[in-house]
């Protein structure tokens, strides 16, 4: 039996073993854990944030290529949300870091617990720690291991941003005819598979997407071919 493929987080999280003990401690340094602000992860998260940007924006333009730029723009920002940080953060066990780094005796510390119960110290560690990556590691490497941790952000936001195959149904419907939609091809490795999706309506393709799921393809679709059959 082959062995289960690695996680998306897989290489980013080899990227944060492999950072040099002082920056990782930064990343990883809330500002009430430090007499000087400078030296928390504020710094670093802004760094990170601005990465994260560029890396996801990249790969969402490669893969959505027919996706227009007001489209690729909502998927891009629900993408690299606080929300969407967090939830790869978890998964790289950011919330075990922020512990395992808490300072003691210092009276102006809050607590990680208390920490983690906000909003915001686990998306801004996850950013920071991503800034550390590059700071240490250049942007081409940490941007390929940032776009793979956060591709099933990318998918989620383009499934989620607009039920185009709903719309397009809806449309259909009123005239009495009906979508079906094809996979023409799906290339790359298992996981990292990535689909083309023809839409279909009285045997003409009306319109084609990819996506790194059959799902997210068949939304770029639906959204051609709305788009074409709603004019």
């Amino acid at each position: 039996m082959a062995p289960d493929p690695d996680p998306p987080v897989a290489a980013l999280a080899a990227l944060i073993d492999e950072l040099p003990e002082d920056l990782r401690r930064q990343a990883l340094t809330h500002s009430s854990w430090t007499e000087r602000r400078v030296d928390s992860f504020e710094r670093l998260a802004f760094l990170g944030d601005s990465v994260l940007g560029l890396a996801v924006a990249t790969r969402t333009f490669e893969i959505f290529e027919k996706l227009a730029a007001g489209g690729l723009t909502k998927v891009h920002n629900q993408a690299v949300s606080g929300i969407s940080c967090a939830a790869v953060g978890m998964e790289l066990s950011v919330p075990e870091m922020l512990s395992a780094n808490e300072p003691e005796g210092l009276a102006t510390a809050i607590p990680a617990a208390v920490l983690l119960d906000g909003g915001r110290p686990l998306p801004e560690a996850t950013e920071a720690l991503i800034g550390a990556c590059y700071v240490a590691f250049g942007f081409e490497r940490t941007a390929v291991a940032v776009a793979e941790a956060f591709a099933p952000r990318i998918e989620l936001a383009a499934e989620t941003r607009i039920d185009f195959k709903s719309a397009l149904q809806e449309l259909l419907a009123q005239r009495g005819a009906r979508v079906t939609y094809e996979v023409t091809a799906a290339t790359g490795p298992p996981h990292r598979r990535t689909f083309e999706v023809a839409a279909i309506v009285d045997s003409e393709r009306v319109g084609t997407g990819k996506g790194r799921s059959k799902k997210a393809a068949e939304q770029i679709a639906a959204e051609e071919a709305f788009a074409h059959l709603g004019d």
